[in-house]
């Protein structure tokens, strides 16, 4: 099977073809720096980065860039609103971003450019815009022209007749007409500036990622991708930018990643609802943040709830029990049945390659969770030999699927350290609860042992009775 697509720019699903074969120039818009990214911003980067996993899984030599927007109308806005300088604002987030991807296992970009680092190409690209009859200067101000750009539109599927007449249009006396939008911005007093032949100012938003992409990857890539929202009016205005200074495609492929819902409802500052990377990694694992995002094909919103992320937690502690058995019983990814083990990857890349379905290639992974706990219990049951060379297969399948979704690639012994250190388990106390009930047991005093149980389910702590031996974990 062939990896499959969707293309917003088209609508449906197409084979992958990228303009230079064995490459592929991947530009993601990244964060505008100016607040603590949240957990919308976590969809997007976990999203692309599995997708970048997984390109490079197929043997993809890519150049992938994420910017930095670092000069905006909010940066400058908080800047105010907080005293500071506005670069301040800016290194403080871009740090505050990066730690979030770290903590999330978010591999890095190849590329990780700033828009303040491409004022020069910003202003040779808006230079060719004007030349072109694209572009008009009204003082120090710069604009483009809509409706000179006869593809306008074809991203997100608007006209220009709606577009006017939706009357959410800025109203701009020095436009020619209401839907252009600003290129260069003249400085205002106390706002950051920069020379350019029009005279003092800063670039727009939306210049600022055609000029990047341009000087990083060219002057047409194989994929641009971002958050559903950016579809219009920013990927829409990037194309009409970049096309009209190039003539050529700017993108052969779009993707955009669906939203991310609280309590059903969509993230805003109004609601107050906003959950922020951070905070959610301090009480949950980046195994089960990731698990959650994944856990839906990108394209689909997905709904956080006080619950899910406790779900998927529960789920990933699974796998590492699992896991943790198939070693017990001796199997080893080195030692592996290699028909069962090219069989079980074909069915995880047959999900991966329709459209990066994630939300498929986790069900096939539990699905062999479940079979290898079948087959264990089988065999411990029936007193057979352990299959350990498809159970070994089965290892193997996951080290792979690991490195291309940033998950399950701990030990058991660190996944449930981890765990219990979260928690703030008093492992002494519970493994000295656990010897008493496995003793009141041996005495056949139920009775004491069931109460002792009950003192362990009070604690979330989750007993599993094996072999002579009594496992315990931590309920999340």
């Amino acid at each position: 099977m062939t990896l499959r697509i969707y293309n917003t720019l088209t609508n449906q699903k197409e084979e992958f073809i990228p303009l230079d074969p064995g490459k592929v120039r991947l530009y993601v818009c990244g964060p505008t720096v100016y607040s603590h990214s949240h957990i919308g911003h976590a969809r997007s980067a976990v999203s692309f980065d599995v997708i970048y996993r997984y390109l490079k899984h197929l043997g993809y030599d890519i150049n992938y860039t994420r910017n930095y927007t670092d000069i905006d109308d909010k940066i400058i806005n908080r800047a105010n609103a907080d005293g500071e300088d506005w670069k301040v604002i800016a290194e403080r987030y871009i740090e505050s971003f990066d730690k979030d991807m770290q903590g999330l296992g978010v591999e890095l970009p190849t590329n990780r450019p700033r828009a303040t680092e491409s004022i020069e190409k910003i202003i040779e690209l808006i230079e060719t815009l004007i030349s072109k009859g694209y572009a008009y200067a009204v003082g120090a101000d710069v604009f483009y022209s809509v409706r000179k750009f006869e593809g306008y539109g074809k991203l997100s599927g608007k006209n220009i007749e709606d577009l006017e007449s939706g009357a959410r249009v800025q109203i701009d006396e020095r436009k020619e007409d209401p839907l252009d939008f600003a290129l260069w911005k003249s400085s205002k007093d106390g706002e950051p500036w920069w020379k350019s032949p029009w005279g003092n100012g800063r670039p727009g938003w939306h210049i600022e990622c055609s000029a990047m992409c341009l000087e990083w990857l060219g002057e047409t890539i194989d994929i641009h991708g971002g958050g559903k929202d950016l579809v219009f009016p920013h990927h829409e205005n990037e194309i009409a930018q970049s096309e009209a200074a190039t003539g050529k495609p700017f993108a052969r492929n779009w993707i955009h990643n669906g939203f991310v819902n609280i309590e059903k409802e969509k993230m805003s500052k109004s609601l107050g609802n906003i959950l922020n990377i951070s905070e959610a990694l301090e009480e949950n694992s980046a195994e089960s943040i990731r698990l959650f995002l994944l856990s839906s094909q990108y394209r689909s919103p997905i709904d956080y709830t006080s619950e899910t992320l406790k779900e998927n937690e529960a789920k990933a502690e699974r796998f590492y029990r699992t896991i943790k058995r198939i070693e017990e019983a001796g199997a080893s990814s080195d030692n592996f049945d290699a028909e069962s083990y090219e069989k079980k990857l074909a069915h995880f890349k047959a999900a991966m390659d329709d459209d990066f379905n994630t939300a498929a290639a986790i069900g096939k992974v539990f699905e062999e969770i479940a079979e290898a706990n079948r087959s264990l219990d089988k065999a411990a049951k029936k007193g057979t030999e352990i299959p350990l060379e498809e159970l070994g297969a089965t290892a193997r399948l996951f080290s792979e699927i690991s490195a291309i979704l940033g998950i399950f690639a701990k030990s058991p012994a660190e996944y449930f350290s981890e765990v219990k250190e979260r928690a703030s388990i008093d492992s002494a106390e519970i493994e000295k609860l656990v010897k008493a009930r496995l003793a009141a047991r041996a005495a056949k005093d139920f009775a004491k042992a069931d109460e002792i149980r009950d003192q362990l389910t009070a604690k979330n702590i989750i007993l599993e009775d094996r072999d002579g031996e009594t496992f315990w974990t931590v309920k999340q």
